[in-house]
């Protein structure tokens, strides 16, 4: 089986990942979405930021949405991101968003900064 080739621009929430989002969600006042952006710092260079914020999309800022899930992704982080791919894992180690980003080179343990 080949798995597919998202788009340079192109960022997936999985279905795990709105669930989740939709269960946080509900919990805030109405209005809220996520915000997934993308910031110099962490343990690899880069880091991934979730923000509950109760704010409309910007003209350049990507939206994905699942059901009641809205995840926001502002144009900048995009260049970090695109082609990658939401998910939230339930295992062993914890609960946590992670995200399968393909522009990533390298990235630390907890999955949460990377390197480009």
């Amino acid at each position: 089986m080949t798995e597919a080739v998202l788009a340079p621009t192109e960022v997936v929430l999985t279905d795990r990942a709105a669930k989740r989002v939709s269960r946080i969600l509900s919990k805030e006042p109405e209005g809220t979405v996520l915000r997934i952006s993308v910031a110099g710092g962490g343990c690899s260079g880069f880091q991934y930021e979730y923000n509950l914020v109760q704010e409309k999309a910007a003209s350049d800022d990507i939206v994905l949405q699942k059901g009641d899930a809205v995840v926001l992704i502002d144009s900048m982080s995009l260049e970090f991101m695109g082609g990658s791919e939401i998910d939230f894992v339930d295992d062993l180690i914890g609960q946590a968003f992670q995200i399968k980003n393909p522009n990533a080179v390298a990235s630390c343990g907890c999955g949460t900064s990377f390197a480009v």
